[in-house]
């Protein structure tokens, strides 16, 4: 029973419980910019470049081996195709970049949040110590006789 109770309370305690939630809602955000620069952001940088699809841009990795191959020998069948896909790859750096800012953002915007939940939060500074009140005339008096009787 032991160990069921230590791994009760390690999966209950608040940080496993926020980085689940955390988990759960970091997939829904790249959801959205995933869908952000798929659907919105890329269609216009493709027609821009005369209408490129950057998911479609490949390299026949086997073209490139039959044209060799062809030249040297004579009538081999050609390969199957297999292809280079640079354009998936720059479509996943995109995502990346815009995913990595956003999540910049969002850091950036809680942090300034909790920065001005902790200046509400803080105590208003103690006033300053009210000034010495001035010394009585008998206190003065008094002050005199000490310092006379001193020097005697």
């Amino acid at each position: 029973m032991g160990f069921l109770k230590d791994f009760k309370a390690f999966a209950l305690k608040g940080n496993v419980m926020d980085m689940a939630v955390g988990v759960i809602i970091g997939g829904a955000f790249g959801k959205i910019v995933t869908s952000l620069v798929n659907d919105i952001l890329m269609p216009p940088i493709g027609m821009l470049l005369g209408n490129v699809d950057f998911k479609d841009l490949k390299v026949n990795l086997a073209a490139l081996k039959d044209s060799v191959v062809s030249a040297v020998n004579e009538g081999v069948a050609p390969s199957e195709p297999v292809y280079w896909n640079y354009g998936a790859f720059i479509q996943q750096v995109v995502d990346f970049t815009i995913l990595a800012f956003c999540v910049f953002l969002l850091v950036k915007f809680m942090t300034r949040l909790t920065n001005l939940k902790k200046k509400e939060e803080a105590p208003a500074p103690a006033p300053a110590p009210a000034p010495e009140p001035e010394p009585t005339k008998e206190e003065l008096l008094l002050t005199e006789i000490r310092d006379l009787l001193k020097n005697k």
